[in-house]
């Protein structure tokens, strides 16, 4: 028991138990219309409701395929973009000016071309979390991979280990911190877009279900998907931590 209500835990719920507090308290006291502004218990209760209909399933199921495809192309084009920018000076050279120019560009921005090129389905959803996963989880791996003791590599080296094997067994293992830290980023990007992008135009999936609530005027049905997203968000982050954790477990900082 003393495990699970770690002392971190319990300080992450604190900011969560006061953001419901203050929900609750604005509808209490007046200061938000309940019909605009629904309690948290009615919206907790719908949820629950929510959650044991296929129909509700079938939107969470919509959302987290988006969501992890558009996460796994990302993980892996990010990944083995930023290593080979990182041991390779011609691809950094290639590279680093297109990221200095896609990098603070907003990707949502690309969403209509994206709409008219992909058409309304999951492509043009996937491929808009993919782009804006991606260079988070690409410059954290070149920077990780960038920083590696070149010492390891020297010692690898005069070991008689082949070139690839040291990009697998030394600076792939080294970058590692780096690497899992942009996808956490990464991961939560994701979660956000696809919403965004489900919201802006989709037939299925928690976007939708929140704009077909918002539309019919039902805000305790609104209020569902934002609370759905948010739990799938903390549950997922908690999941990669965890991994994280289990993947560095050698290293002095994880």
């Amino acid at each position: 028991m003393s495990r699970i209500l770690s002392p971190s835990l319990v300080v992450g719920l604190v900011p969560i138990m006061l953001v419901i507090a203050l929900w609750q308290a604005l509808v209490s006291f007046g200061f938000a219309p309940a019909v605009l502004l629904p309690p948290p218990g009615f919206v907790f209760g719908r949820l629950l409701q929510q959650l044991v209909t296929w129909t509700f399933q079938q939107e969470i199921a919509a959302t987290l395929v988006r969501l992890f495809a558009g996460f796994a192309i990302a993980v892996v084009l990010g990944v083995g973009i930023g290593i080979a920018a990182a041991v390779n000076p011609a691809t950094n050279a290639v590279v680093r000016p297109i990221v200095r120019v896609l990098a603070p560009l907003p990707k949502v921005a690309l969403y209509p071309a994206l709409l008219l090129l992909l058409g309304f389905g999951h492509g043009s959803k996937i491929t808009l979390v993919a782009a804006d996963a991606l260079f988070p989880i690409l410059l954290s791996t070149y920077y990780g991979a960038s920083t590696v003791e070149q010492k390891l590599i020297w010692s690898a080296m005069a070991a008689g280990t082949p070139r690839y094997e040291i990009l697998f067994k030394v600076v792939l293992p080294a970058a590692m911190p780096s690497i899992l830290t942009g996808c956490r980023i990464g991961l939560v990007i994701s979660c956000i877009v696809v919403f965004l992008a489900e919201m802006i135009t989709s037939t299925d999936g928690l976007g939708h279900a929140l704009v077909t609530a918002a539309r019919t005027f039902q805000a305790v049905d609104m209020f569902v998907p934002l609370i759905t997203i948010s739990l799938l968000g903390l549950i997922l982050n908690a999941l990669l931590g965890a991994l994280r954790s289990y993947l560095l477990r050698g290293f002095p900082e994880a």
